[in-house]
C-alpha cells in the first residue's frame, strides 16, 4: 500500500514514514461512532454521532479539511441536559443531525424512550450548547433541519405509516413539518413526503435518517434504507418542490455493500446512514456508517463506524464513489491534502497511553449513563474511583469509566491499586457491551486470598471463568487482548511478566450479532461492591490501548 506508518515506542504516536500520495484512511472514526451528521461552516467541518446511553453525549468533532479530525467537545455534556437514569445500553440518543445557519449551530436528535425529539443550539461549537427544546409534534425519529435559500425552514423526519397502518413489517415514512427557528417550533400541518421507501411495491423498511439540500434547482431527500445492518443502503429522491412529489432515483441505492461476496477479504459491511457536504473548492463528500467483521459470518464488537468516500453528481443525481463496488480502506485526500500525526486517534494504527496528568478527563471518556453525583477524582497523576454498590449488569450508573475499543486486532491495559478483604469488592477493567454481554477481569478476595478473577456475565449476573491467587500487595496490571475471533486475559505483578489468565476467550459472546444492540465494546475501568455499601477505591495509574490491525 502507498501509506505506510511506524511507531517506534507504544507511548508515541505513529508517524508517516513513507507516503507516494496523499491517502487517508477509512473508518475516518473508528470505533463505537455511527450515524454520522455533517456541515460547514467558516471553512471547517463539523461532525456529530450517536451516543446511545453513554454520556456525555453526541461527540462533537471539528476539522478544517475532511482528513485530520479532533473532537472539540459533546453537545450534552450536563446532566440537565440529559438524564439517562433508567435507559437500556441502546437507547437513549439516536442520529443527530448537525446544521449551521445564520451565525447558529443546531442539532437536531431523538432521545429514545424519553421526551423523543428536540433542538439544541449553540454559536460556538465547542459549547456550551442550549437546554433541548422539546418537538412534541414530532412523532418519530431521526429529525434533521433544512434552511432553504427562500428563507423557510423545515424539520423532515422518520415517521409511522398513514393513518398508523401498517402494510408490512418494517413499513415507514418521510414527514416534514415548516419549522419556526426563531422560536424552535414546528408551524403549519404535518406533510407525508415518502410513504415506505424508494419503492413501496418491494415492501422496502425502514425508511430513516432521511436529510434534504438543494442543487441544480431541485430538493434531494437522502435517506436510509434496508435497516442497519448488513441490508443497509441509502437512497435519494428529488423533487422540484420541497413538499413532493418525490421522484426516486432510477439507480437506488445510491451506496450500499449487501450485494457483494460475502467471503470477500477485508469486507465493509452494512454502509448507510448517510450525510453529504461540499468541500471549499466545490466538491462534495459523503460520511456513513459502516462495519468491519472479523469473520464471514458478519461477527463485530466495535460497532458502526464513520466513513468518508468522494461523492459525484452524475446527470443531475448524488452517487457514492466508491471506485468500483467495494468500500476502500484508503482513497486520496481531499485537495491534496497531508494526514497529520494527531488524527492517527481516531483513524488508523496508533498506541495512546493516558497518564491522568489533566485535572479532568478528556473529551472521548464515556460513563455508563449520567453520572449525578462525583464519584471519582484525578490526584496525584491517578484517576481514583470509588467503590460502590451500582453494577454494570444494571440500567444504573456504575462506577465505569470507558473508552470505546477501535480496532479488531490490538489490546488495553492498565495498572491498578486495589486492596479489599470482602469478597463481593472487585475493581478491574472490563470489555462490556451491554447489561447481558460483557468479560470483566477484577482484582478481588476469595477463600481468603486477594485473587485475579476472570468473569462472564451470565443470567445471574456473572459467571467466574478463572481466578489466581495472587502474591503480592502490589500495584496490579490488567491486560486484554483482542485478536478479532477471540480476546486474551492477562495480568502482572509488580511488573511487565504477564501472565496469561484465560485464552481464546469466545469475542463473538460481545459482538453486536449475539449481543444485539446498536453500540460497540467499550473498554472501562470499572469497581463494584454488587450493592453493598462500601468505603473503598480502586486507584488506577495509567490506561493503555495498543492497536495492530
Amino acid at each position: 500500500m502507498v501509506v505506510v506508518y511506524s511507531c517506534s515506542n507504544k507511548k508515541e504516536q505513529p508517524k508517516i514514514v513513507e507516503q507516494e500520495s496523499n491517502y487517508y484512511s477509512n473508518p475516518i472514526l473508528q470505533g463505537f461512532y455511527p450515524d454520522p451528521s455533517i456541515c460547514k461552516a467558516n471553512g471547517n467541518y463539523y461532525l456529530v454521532n450517536s451516543s446511545f446511553a453513554y454520556f456525555p453525549g453526541i461527540p462533537i468533532f471539528k476539522s478544517p479539511d475532511l482528513v485530520n479530525w479532533e473532537q472539540i467537545g459533546n453537545v450534552l455534556d450536563r446532566p440537565e441536559q440529559l438524564d439517562l437514569s433508567d435507559f437500556g445500553v441502546s437507547r437513549g440518543i439516536f442520529a443527530p443531525a448537525i446544521r449551521y445557519h445564520n451565525g447558529i449551530f443546531y442539532v437536531a436528535c431523538t432521545l429514545v424512550d424519553g421526551k423523543n425529539n428536540f433542538v439544541v443550539t449553540a454559536t460556538n461549537p465547542e459549547g456550551p450548547w442550549s437546554n433541548p427544546t422539546w418537538i412534541s409534534e414530532v412523532e418519530g425519529i431521526d429529525p434533521s433541519l433544512f434552511f432553504d435559500k427562500n428563507g423557510k425552514s423545515y424539520i423532515v423526519y422518520n415517521s409511522i405509516p398513514p393513518n398508523n397502518v401498517s402494510l408490512y413489517d418494517g413499513h415507514r415514512t418521510i414527514k416534514m413539518y415548516e419549522f419556526d427557528i426563531e422560536n424552535l417550533k414546528v408551524s403549519g400541518q404535518e406533510k407525508l413526503l415518502i410513504n415506505g421507501g424508494s419503492d413501496i411495491s418491494k415492501k422496502p423498511i425502514w425508511i430513516e435518517g432521511p436529510h434534504i439540500f438543494q442543487k441544480y434547482g431541485f430538493y434531494y431527500l437522502m435517506a436510509a434504507e434496508g435497516g442497519t445492518s448488513e441490508e443497509h443502503s441509502e437512497v435519494v429522491f428529488r423533487s422540484k418542490t420541497i413538499e413532493g412529489p418525490y421522484e426516486s432515483y432510477n439507480n437506488n441505492p445510491i451506496l450500499t455493500q449487501r450485494h457483494l461476496d460475502d467471503n470477500r477479504l477485508n469486507p465493509i459491511t452494512s454502509t448507510g446512514h448517510a450525510d453529504i457536504v461540499e468541500d471549499n473548492n466545490g466538491n462534495w463528500w459523503g460520511v456513513f456508517l459502516g462495519c468491519r467483521p472479523y469473520d464471514n459470518e458478519d461477527h463485530y464488537n466495535i460497532g458502526r463506524e464513520t466513513f468518508l468516500v468522494p461523492v459525484e453528481w452524475q446527470n443531475e443525481w448524488p452517487i457514492f464513489n466508491l471506485d468500483g463496488d467495494v468500500v476502500k480502506k484508503f482513497y486520496p485526500t481531499p485537495n491534496n491534502v497531508v494526514k497529520t500525526d494527531k488524527s492517527f486517534k481516531y483513524s488508523g494504527e496508533y498506541s495512546h497511553r493516558e497518564e491522568f496528568s489533566n485535572s479532568e478527563l478528556g473529551f472521548e471518556w464515556l460513563f455508563l449513563r449520567t453520572p449525578h453525583t462525583r464519584w471519582y477524582q484525578i490526584s496525584n497523576d491517578a484517576l481514583v474511583v470509588d467503590t460502590r454498590p451500582e453494577s454494570a449488569s444494571e440500567q444504573v450508573n456504575p462506577s465505569f469509566i470507558g473508552h470505546r475499543q477501535q480496532h479488531i486486532k490490538g489490546n488495553v491495559s492498565t495498572e491498578m491499586l486495589f486492596e479489599t478483604d470482602k469478597t463481593n469488592e472487585k475493581a478491574g477493567l472490563m470489555a462490556f457491551q451491554n447489561e447481558s454481554h460483557f468479560y470483566y477481569l477484577c482484582k478481588s478476595f476469595k477463600n481468603g486470598k486477594a485473587v485475579i478473577q476472570l468473569y462472564q456475565s451470565s443470567e445471574n449476573g456473572m459467571e467466574e471463568l478463572a481466578s489466581k491467587a495472587l502474591e503480592t500487595k502490589q500495584p496490579i496490571k490488567l491486560k486484554i487482548e483482542s485478536q478479532g475471533t477471540i480476546y486474551n486475559f492477562l495480568y502482572a505483578e509488580g511488573d511487565d511478566n504477564w501472565i496469561n489468565l484465560k485464552e481464546g476467550v469466545d469475542a463473538r459472546f460481545l459482538s453486536t450479532k449475539q449481543a444485539g444492540g446498536f453500540v460497540g465494546t467499550i473498554y472501562a475501568m470499572y469497581t463494584t461492591s454488587l450493592g453493598l455499601k462500601s468505603s473503598n477505591k480502586a486507584v488506577f495509574n495509567w490506561f493503555e490501548i495498543v492497536n495492530s490491525d
